[in-house]
């Protein structure tokens, strides 16, 4: 059995949409962030990073980085087909989707919402700077992966990937970002299609939270 630390509509989000969607034993343990039990030391031991998830698997290994995570199940669980293997002509857009998604979208969206911690200057001023900057610099990241996906209904084409669980998951959190990514037309079918999925329908359900933004 899997054992994902989580919290409700964190970076755990992806992990568990790819868990649920292997159909595979897995506990779902809460890690509060509210009580900032990320740096409680016995949470420490699992994961030094204190940050959210972390996957505990056979004879107690330990992998934290969602992203990581995602994929080491896929690659468990080849049959499922939600990573392309080795040789496969979509490997390399597979790596190539998920890195941009963690390496790029995933961070600067972090710069977006913690912009306190990217400038020295924490000034009202600078901060609203960071934050309209990001906004823009977003909107980018946004009609690159809205023209990639006017060529098949996921990042991919026509295959359903852990890329597309990690997708969803970032563009739930950018809703607030101006413009929003579902004034793009590609990136909005593709919420929408997502949400039709019993995966993320009972994902959803399991961890309380609310994706009906996205429809």
């Amino acid at each position: 059995m899997y054992q994902l630390y989580y919290y409700p509509n964190n970076a755990s989000l992806a992990p568990h949409f790819v868990l649920q969607h292997l159909g595979c034993d897995y506990q779902l343990l809460l890690v509060d962030r509210k009580q900032n039990a990320q740096r409680d030391p016995s949470y420490l031991k699992l994961n030094p990073a204190g940050r959210i998830p972390t996957l505990v698997f056979e004879k107690n290994q330990v992998l934290f980085e969602a992203a990581a995570i995602c994929q080491f199940l896929a690659e468990q669980h080849p049959d499922a087909e939600l990573m392309p293997i080795p040789g496969s002509p979509l490997r390399a857009p597979a790596l190539q989707w998920l890195t941009y998604l963690t390496n790029t979208l995933q961070a600067e969206l972090m710069v977006r919402y913690y912009p306190h911690r990217h400038t020295a200057d924490q000034s009202d001023e600078a901060i609203a700077s960071v934050i309209e900057a990001q906004d823009q610099r977003l909107n980018e990241c946004f009609i690159l992966l809205n023209e990639q996906l006017s060529h098949g209904p996921y990042l991919l084409g026509a295959q359903l990937t852990i890329c597309d669980y990690y997708l969803l998951m970032l563009l739930e959190w950018s809703l607030k970002i101006k413009p929003s990514p579902l004034t793009y037309p590609h990136l909005k079918k593709f919420c929408q299609q997502m949400m039709t999925l019993s995966v993320v329908q009972a994902v959803c359900d399991k961890e309380q939270i609310d994706f009906s933004a996205l429809c």
